[in-house]
């Protein structure tokens, strides 16, 4: 056994996974308004909301989005590793774009309009001011967020002590 802690290594030696995350329809412009359309609330009687009348009459075009998500060839994941947080595509997962864990300082989170109706939203990295990465439609964003945040915490803190400790050699 090479690590102490199962599934723990250290940045500097292995890089590894420790979450991975399937974005949301809600990263596409059409389920976007389709979702603005489903959140209609009038008349509010139980289930009788015109926006779950646009959820049955748009049954087809949702099996699409939903099949365009997860399709071998076309399909993304967001992967937290130890090291960055990596955008794969594709059955041979091909890492299409990355940002290392040390390239942010902060994360909010985006809902833009119709990605509330499903409990997603765009994750924005960045150092200051400037945006350095983003995720689009990640569905419950703020899981996902908490734990890139803590990774982030753990990795700059980790290198700045040994930062400090090669000083003091």
């Amino acid at each position: 056994m090479d690590q102490a802690i199962t599934g723990v290594s250290p940045a500097s030696v292995k890089e590894t996974e420790i979450m991975t995350v399937w974005p949301s329809v809600a990263m596409y412009g059409v389920a976007r308004i389709l979702g603005r359309f489903y959140a209609q609330r009038f008349p509010d009687i139980y289930f009788l909301r015109i926006g779950n009348l646009w959820a049955l009459l748009t049954i087809p075009i949702a099996l699409v989005l939903y099949f365009m998500r997860v399709l071998p060839w076309i399909g993304q994941r967001y992967t937290l590793t130890n090291r960055r947080i990596v955008v794969y595509k594709g059955l041979l997962i091909e890492e299409e774009r990355a940002v290392a864990l040390d390239r942010f300082d902060r994360i909010d989170i985006d809902v833009l309009p119709g990605q509330d109706w499903y409990n997603a939203g765009d994750l924005v990295f960045r150092l200051g001011a400037t945006e350095t990465f983003r995720l689009a439609g990640v569905s419950r964003p703020e899981a996902f967020r908490s734990q890139c945040i803590k990774t982030h915490m753990a990795y700059v803190g980790v290198r700045k002590a040994l930062e400090r400790q090669l000083a003091h050699a």
